[in-house]
């Protein structure tokens, strides 16, 4: 089991998650939990079509950090 960074975003009345790791694997929700949940899903779904399709699983390798400026 890998552990991806996820971004989440607020986007007007919704919100967007999506993993840097994991380009074009992409979700949203009315609220923050929302998206979480269907950004777990999405990743899943990505990571099984990969393995289905014998293409190599991205490791994680983003990372986060706040600065203060």
């Amino acid at each position: 089991m890998h552990k991806y960074l996820v971004i989440f975003e607020k986007a007007g009345d919704n919100y967007s998650a999506y993993s840097p790791d994991i380009p074009g694997c992409i979700a949203t929700g009315s609220t923050r939990d929302k998206a979480e949940k269907n950004i777990k899903e999405a990743i899943s779904f990505h990571i099984e079509g990969l393995v289905k399709d014998g293409l190599p699983v991205p490791e994680p390798s983003s990372s986060t950090e706040y600065i203060e400026a």
